[in-house]
Parts: structure tokens; sequence; C-alpha cells
């Protein structure tokens, strides 16, 4: 008899544990960004950003051996959608990450959600996410959208420029951003213009804004087609007729790094800099140059930032990831030393943060560089206009 109660003891002690969380022995990660193309400056800081955290945890994430499996979305939605699938489905990641571009995230989310994969978002936050299409699989540890361009908007407001020219690329972003400039901007806006993603050739654009003398022309073109406007935009001599004002990626260091002098003096809305004042920025923008040899970018801070994060929910759940919805509990919670300084989400899981006022000035050593001007923000603890037909609570 008691032979028989201590085997069932045993049996029942083994089927209580078998639906125990245990650690994993290691932690994936599908990294999937555009490397290639005129683009390509973009995804490659956001991939060396993340894998510097990596470098600098010996390799691990949350005390586990990081695995990052880096794949190149070819500035192509579906290329992208193809790689989300592949790497939910095959290679049954534990995180996704890396995307640069709204049209390719949009078009490779449904595969993450699908899958029950949490993505992390690095740069793009279209607006449909943060609102009616909220998930809780999806975060976003860069911005939403819309609010670099709220930021712009309030400055142009503040400082009593009373007519705007705006441009952007047709697509998702594009018209978030311009959407967001309006919001908050109280002048007459004499144009509106979306332009191909990805055109290089801005002669037709800018004969219209020469003809049209706006106080303030703003202008949401990021990567190699902000490059190209801002030398073209320069070169024409509209500089010395019209005040350029950009989103903060539009007058980063890759931007500046491809037009050079020309970026003097111009300024930009973002919420994040390289001369913000805490330690965990001044650690990574002093690692970043030493391991690369460059300045870093915003993109390059949000994939340091989304690596960070990773690392304290993976390290909050002692590695055990097979339990998604504490897994997703961790990761809003948000315990780590951003970059950025104060970092906490919304309940549609886009952060709430400070939005600053830069310039591009030349530091000590002779160097363009883009630096907070003011350590009062354009907009404080700003979240974003959808938060309230988000869902989730």
């Amino acid at each position: 008899m008691r032979s028989k109660m201590l085997v069932a003891a045993l049996a029942a002690a083994m089927l209580g544990g078998a639906g125990a969380a245990v650690a994993a022995d290691k932690v994936k990660v599908g990294l999937v960004s555009t490397l290639s193309g005129p683009n390509a400056a973009i995804g490659n800081d956001i991939r060396d950003a993340f894998m510097l955290v990596v470098k600098l945890n010996g390799g691990r994430l949350g005390g586990l051996p990081a695995e990052v499996m880096i794949a190149d979305d070819q500035f192509k939605p579906d290329v992208g959608k193809q790689l989300f699938e592949r790497m939910v489905k095959r290679d049954k990641v534990d995180f996704l990450t890396g995307v640069v571009f709204s049209n390719i995230m949009l078009a490779g989310l449904p595969e993450a959600i699908e899958g029950n994969t949490i993505y992390l978002s690095p740069n793009a936050a279209p607006s449909p996410i943060a609102g009616k299409g909220c998930s809780p699989y999806f975060f976003a540890v860069s911005w939403p959208n819309d609010a670099y361009h709220e930021a712009a908007g309030q400055h142009a407001t503040n400082q009593g420029l009373n007519n705007a020219y705006l441009i952007a690329p047709n697509y998702q972003a594009g018209k978030d951003s311009l959407a967001g400039f309006k919001r908050f901007y109280k002048g007459k806006v004499v144009n509106e213009v979306y332009t191909k993603l990805g055109q290089l050739d801005y002669s037709a654009e800018l004969a219209e804004i020469r003809a049209a003398k706006p106080d303030v022309l703003y202008a949401f073109l990021p990567g190699g087609m902000g490059t190209n406007f801002i030398k073209q935009f320069v070169a024409a001599g509209l500089n010395k007729q019209t005040r350029l004002l950009l989103p903060g990626f539009g007058a980063d260091q890759d931007i500046i790094r491809g037009v050079g002098d020309a970026m003097l003096g111009l300024q930009d809305t973002a919420h994040w800099a390289m001369n913000l004042d805490n330690a965990a920025n001044k650690r990574f923008v002093a690692e970043f140059e030493k391991e690369y040899k460059r300045l870093p970018t915003g993109y390059a801070a949000q994939a340091y930032d989304t690596a960070l994060l990773i690392d304290s929910a993976v390290k909050a759940l002692n590695g055990k990831l097979d339990d998604k919805d504490a897994m997703m509990k961790a990761v809003k919670a948000a315990k780590f030393e951003s970059v950025r300084g104060d970092f906490r989400f919304n309940t549609n899981q886009y952060p709430i943060q400070n939005y600053y006022l830069r310039e591009v000035q030349k530091d000590a050593q002779g160097r363009l560089v883009n630096n907070v001007v003011s350590k009062t923000p354009v907009m404080a603890n700003r979240g974003d206009a959808y938060v309230q037909d988000c869902p989730m609570k």
C-alpha cells in the first residue's frame, strides 16, 4: 500500500512539474532591416547598435547566450513579409526587431502576431498600430510616427512662422508625418506634396518651393532621400530664401555624413541627442564610436534601447521564454536605463517621452554633430494622438 501511495505521489509531482516554465538555453532574435541600397545606412546603424549591446554583455541577453539572425529586407515589403514568416515558423525566434520602414513592418507584422512572437520596433511605429490596430505583441521602442512632426509643428508655431510648405514620401509614415505637423501648426499650409518613396531627384519640387516662398519648409525624407534633397536644396540657393525645418532623423549623423557643412545650423526635433546628460547615453555614445569609428544616429540609439529592453525582460523572467504573457508584461514594464532618460510605455505600448529642439553644430573636434539646444523640451511627456482608440489597458 505504501509503495502504491509513493508511486502515485511521484506521478503527481511529475505531472505538476510538466507545465512549469523552465529557463531556455538561449534567446533567439530575428533582426530584419534594410541593409542594402541607398537607405542601408539606417539599417546598418540599427544592426550595429543592437549587436553592440550583445557584445558588451559578453554575447548574452538577459543572461542567456544570444543568437541573432540578421536578414536584409531589400527595402521590399514582400521580402520583409517572407523573412518574418521564415523566422517565426522555421527559426522559431523569441523576438523580432529591426525594420526601418513602416510599409515593410506593416507587411510583416501579421506574421509575428499570428505566430505569437513579440515584435519590438527600433524605428517604424505607424499610426494604425497605435490605435484600433494595436496588439499586445507590438512594442514601439522608438517614437510614434507623428511625434517628431508634432514637435516640429509646435516649434514652427512658437517661432511665428506663418506659412509652411510640406513635403514627404507617399507611404504611411509620410502621411503620418505631415498629419502630425499640421496637428500642432497654427499657420497656413501653402502646399502639401507627396513624392515617390525612394525618389532621389527633387528638381521639380524645388522649383515649386522657390515659387511658393514659404516661411518654413518642413521635409520628411529619411535616408538617401533626405541626403539628396538637402544637397539639392542648398545647391539651388533655397536655404537663403526659406527656413528648412526637419524631423530628427532628417538631420541625423547619417545625413550629416552625406551632406557635410551645408547642414550647419539646420534645426530639427527629436527625442534623443548625443549630448543628453545621462549615464546610459554617455556610455552608448562612447562605446558606439569606439566600436564602429563613427558617431551614432537616433536609429542606433533606438536599437540600443531595444536590445537593452529585451535584456531586461529576459532577465526579469530568469530566461523562461515560453511564458508569453509574462514576457509581454516584463517588456511593458521597461525596467532598463534608456539612453533618452526616462522611458515608459503608454497603454498602447508606444512610448511617453520628451521631444527637444536640436541644431547641427560643430563640436570641440570640429565635427558636425546634432545637439539638443535647450533642456526644456518642445513637448514634454508626449504620448500619441491614437492611444484612446486602442482597446488595450
